[in-house]
């Protein structure tokens, strides 16, 4: 066993003179490497894409065509594979991968290059690549690039379903985007997610039906998991959710229904929220009749005199408006104070305070 063990370890110190060294390496203990080991890791939606890979330098050396062959597979990196992981089915360049761990691998070319996702990832180097192991194979298009002396991986054009995976070393870029089909791999998580202790919250079922709205997901998931926060606590928030579905459903009487319940239960702060929510949608007539309603409601509230400030300030009622706001500012948490009184002093000039 420890002859075998000593010509396993003579084999690989013989790999490791092909590899130009500025100091002794190791095969056994933690010494410094000349190409040193670096982990990138993005998130694009909920999907993590980790980069495990060595670093080696151009070190004044002819890269392309010399140091790393055209044609041949290369460990796009140094020493032991370089590997990427994903934590969610992705699509790369257009085609599905499943989630796991890969070996990376590519075959440079002058004007094409290969992108090889290997189930392999335990290996040293390219040495023992086999392409009956391939999950997958890309092609894509090398670009100019400004120099880089160690070869490095970036993350660019980060979008909210995609990125970018780059390799620059030298004046190579290499560049293969990776996608997610968000909305799926949201819902699926959502599904376990929600097998948690966050079943027991109203405001987790809340939070899952809030993104499948927000995000024109499956409205029927989103009406259930509405209907389940209102089951655990029936509040303002899940109502107004519950309304925002069924709107999107089409289902208005109802949607309406739902949302007279929630204002309702809605407090001073969220009644104002909503009134300036109708504001920034330019439904000023709906803004003041709900400006109205909470001054009825909660009279004595200092956020009530600044709504009544916003509303007379839109009707260009101006004495008025100076009048609430000056209200606002003796009763406001000292926190506030400051921004309501530069919001006095636009009204003082006869600004509507609403633009």
């Amino acid at each position: 066993m420890f002859k075998h063990l000593v010509r396993v370890l003579v084999t690989i110190q013989g790999l490791l003179f092909f590899i130009p060294m500025a100091y002794a390496q190791s095969t056994i203990l933690d010494l410094p490497r000349a190409s040193q080991h670096a982990v990138v890791t993005q998130r694009i939606g909920i999907t993590d894409v980790s980069i495990n890979y060595h670093r080696p330098l151009v070190n004044k050396r002819k890269i392309w065509g010399s140091v790393v062959p055209y044609g041949d597979v290369w460990r796009a990196g140094a020493n032991e594979n370089t590997t990427i992981a994903f934590s969610d089915p992705v699509n790369i360049e257009g085609k599905t991968l499943p989630k796991g761990t890969y070996g990376l691998h590519m075959i440079p070319g002058e004007n094409e290059w290969t992108v090889i996702f290997s189930r392999n990832s335990t290996s040293w180097g390219s040495f023992t690549y086999d392409q009956k192991e391939d999950a997958l194979r890309v092609a894509v298009k090398p670009q100019s690039a400004e120099f880089h002396e160690a070869l490095t991986y970036d993350f660019d054009d980060v979008k909210p379903d995609s990125s970018t995976v780059t390799l620059r070393w030298e004046k190579v870029a290499v560049p293969f985007k990776v996608a997610v089909n968000l909305n799926d791999v949201v819902q699926q998580s959502l599904n376990q997610q929600l097998r948690g202790l966050s079943q027991y919250t109203w405001f987790g079922w809340d939070d899952a039906a809030t993104y499948l709205v927000d995000n024109k997901g499956n409205l029927d998931e989103a009406l259930k998991y509405s209907n389940k926060s209102i089951e655990n606590e029936e509040r303002y928030e899940n109502l107004f959710t519950k309304s925002r579905i069924l709107d999107a459903m089409g289902r208005k009487d109802e949607a309406t229904a739902a949302q007279n319940k929630a204002l309702a239960k809605a407090n001073a702060i969220q009644l104002h929220t909503y009134a300036r929510q109708l504001q920034n949608e330019g439904k000023q007539a709906e803004a003041i009749t709900i400006f109205r309603d909470n001054a009825k409601k909660n009279p004595d509230q200092w956020i009530v005199h600044v709504g009544l400030s916003r509303m007379y300030s839109a009707q260009g009622d101006f004495a008025n408006a100076s009048k609430e706001m000056n209200t606002a500012i003796t009763t406001a948490p000292d926190t506030q104070k400051q921004p309501l009184q530069s919001l006095a002093k636009r009204l003082q000039a006869k600004e509507d305070i609403n633009k």
